[in-house]
């Protein structure tokens, strides 16, 4: 028996199969549903310590239990609605990140109804209470969320006032929704954090947590996920959607981000010709930003509320 001739044709079809196998592997680990206990995306002691408080405000709050689609078992979308004690038609729209779910963006709801908003939390598809095996990286949620704008506005009204804010994976939703035919009375966009492209983001990732190339464990990925889900990674693109965008937006990144590279903020920044400012915020790692500083955090909000009339 000629070894080399098999040797020839037996190694790359092991290693085909190995790299299907790996690419599987790094699919379920990053797009499987998890779940995730109701804390802030951080470990700042500091910061862990100042959200007892928020968690008291959060338990007395009277809620509202919404859904998006209930009549379909795999499509059903939770949220969760926080009426201001003071009757306004204000709301903001709180997207938030990846493996949690609406009730841990509570210190954000907490800055904004003090900003004089009622509170909307989804828990985003394959996260919380909504259905879904699998994360979409906000592709889908983008979607949902639009449709959650528009449940504002027969709830609260024609002449109502919606706010998009959204942090990590929550803030490319919100990018990402900009490119979309919004609703008119969605006014403005704050994001902290948010990623450029799902495939930089993954390639960033791959390269930091595992040592692994982007090619070919990304287009593997990719290729697995249109089957589950009917897109591609390349597919899930905010700097595409802001060139669309038209409204005041407010981007905000953590000079020190080690999970979201701080220069697709300026990518993203770049990306949008429309209203715009941006804060790097010194010292802060990814989703720390509330947390170096939350007082600073919640004038600059109000800031560019303010600045742009929303």
């Amino acid at each position: 028996m000629n070894w080399k001739k098999a040797a020839g044709i037996t190694l790359p079809t092991a290693t085909a199969i190995g790299l299907g196998i790996l690419g599987s592997k790094m699919y379920r680990y990053g797009f499987q549903r998890v779940e995730a206990p109701r804390i802030p995306d951080t470990d700042n002691p500091d910061y862990l310590a100042a959200f007892e408080p928020v968690k008291a405000w959060f338990a007395q709050q009277p809620k509202e239990d919404w859904w998006l689609y209930a009549d379909d078992p795999k499509n059903k979308i939770h949220a969760l609605y926080l009426p201001n004690p003071r009757p306004t038609n204000k709301a903001v729209v709180i997207a938030h990140g990846y493996h949690g779910n609406g009730q841990s963006m509570m210190a954000y709801a907490m800055i904004f109804q003090q900003l004089g908003f009622n509170i909307l939390l989804p828990d985003n598809r394959a996260h919380g209470e909504s259905s879904g095996e699998w994360i979409n990286f906000g592709w889908l949620d983008r979607l949902d969320y639009r449709d959650w704008c528009l449940e504002l506005v027969d709830y609260l009204g024609i002449d109502s006032e919606i706010i998009l804010f959204g942090v990590s994976m929550g803030g490319a939703i919100v990018m990402m929704m900009s490119g979309e035919n919004l609703p008119p009375q969605v006014r403005g966009i704050i994001e902290d954090c948010g990623y450029s492209t799902l495939h930089e983001q993954l390639a960033y990732r791959a390269k930091v947590e595992f040592r692994l190339p982007a090619f070919p464990v990304i287009p593997i990925a990719s290729v697995i996920n249109h089957a589950l889900l009917g897109f591609g990674v390349n597919d899930v693109n905010s700097l595409k959607a802001l060139q669309k965008n038209t409204r005041p937006i407010f981007f905000i990144h953590g000079a020190k981000d080690s999970y979201v590279p701080t220069k697709m903020c300026y990518e993203n920044f770049d990306a949008t010709t429309a209203p715009k400012e941006m804060w790097i915020v010194p010292n802060a790692d990814h989703a720390e930003a509330l947390a170096i500083d939350p007082a600073e955090y919640q004038y600059r909000i109000a800031e560019f509320l303010r600045r742009f009339n929303l």
